[in-house]
């Protein structure tokens, strides 16, 4: 009997952890959605508020995702843009920090941008200083590698809007994307406490 249930707990976790993109997608609110409880002999790993191997948590505009595999605790908060019409994701932001005071991460943005002329920031109509360049492209998009250090932070925890500025490559204008930081301050934070150990 208590193999039978040590095998349906291990049954639950694998189709949380294959069930954790659909179940980010769906939440609304701050809800918490444990996938699944991890078995008693993992006291020793990283562990979720209520023993849960991955959770997904909505906060305004950014969404918190964490997932436990093995002895590694993994999470970040993101915030993804959509076609309305058809459904293909237009960019994607997705953070990691550890103390709340930073962050960094990835920034997903569409394919026909003048990667050579980088991407620059504002905040509520403030300039960043400097340009980021683009890494790579992938079937995801074309991806920069973002750091948001301790000054740069409590701008986005208490700003509306992070702008992000490129460039067209095949008309050479100016094209803007425009990130709600509606909940990021919240988000940043969770994040923060969720990894630590």
């Amino acid at each position: 009997m208590r193999s039978r249930s040590k095998l349906l707990v291990a049954m639950l976790a694998v189709a949380g952890i294959a069930g954790l993109p659909a179940l980010a997608a769906q939440n609304k609110g701050d809800k918490v959605a444990p996938a699944a409880a991890q078995p008693a002999d993992a006291a020793a790993k990283p562990q979720l508020p209520g023993g849960a191997s991955a959770l997904s948590e909505t906060h305004g505009d950014w969404t918190v995702n964490c997932q436990v595999t093995g002895t590694t605790k993994m999470c970040s908060l993101s915030h993804q843009q959509f076609n309305k019409q058809s459904g293909q994701r237009l960019l994607a932001l997705e953070l990691s920090t550890k103390t709340g005071q930073d962050a960094t991460g990835t920034l997903a943005l569409p394919f026909g941008l003048a990667l050579a002329k980088g991407v620059t920031f504002e905040i509520d109509d403030q300039k960043l200083d400097g340009s980021l360049q683009f890494n790579t492209c992938q079937a995801v998009g074309c991806l920069v590698p973002v750091v948001f250090n301790a000054d740069t932070t409590p701008l986005l925890q208490n700003g509306t809007t992070l702008k992000i500025n490129a460039v067209a490559a095949d008309t050479q204008q100016p094209i803007a994307f425009t990130i709600s930081l509606n909940g990021f301050a919240g988000a940043l934070a969770r994040t923060a406490d969720l990894s630590a150990d």
